[in-house]
């Protein structure tokens, strides 16, 4: 299975039999199975949602957002209870393209990608 790496954006080859085995990245020795939601901008989100071949859940939000704020803790902890998913972030003000892209009306919006789709 591919995982991309949070931190660098390498995408790594990953056999399903050792996703539990907290793989690290190839080219950063990062974390690939991160435990918690990973923060992404405009740059990095299509890239890592369509070279992961885990489901990817984006929580689309603002920092002035109350309800996105009393979400949050909710969300980290699915996170840590959810390991064979991705749980990514991407603040709505600071990356404008992919709430365009994404057609975000409201927010927090959450959306579930599967296969990069």
């Amino acid at each position: 299975m591919n995982i991309v790496c949070p931190a660098c954006g390498a995408t790594n080859r990953v056999p399903d039999e050792r996703l539990h085995n907290a793989p690290v990245c190839g080219r950063c020795k990062g974390a690939l199975m991160a435990t918690h939601p990973v923060e992404l901008d405009d740059a990095h989100l299509s890239a890592f949602i369509a070279g992961t071949g885990l489901p990817v859940l984006v929580d689309f939000w603002a920092d002035w957002c109350a309800p996105c704020k009393m979400m949050a803790p909710h969300f980290a902890q699915a996170a840590e209870q959810l390991p064979l998913m991705r749980f990514v972030k991407v603040d709505t003000e600071a990356n404008p393209q992919a709430s365009a892209r994404n057609q975000i009306r409201s927010i927090p919006t959450l959306i579930l990608y599967r296969g990069g789709k």
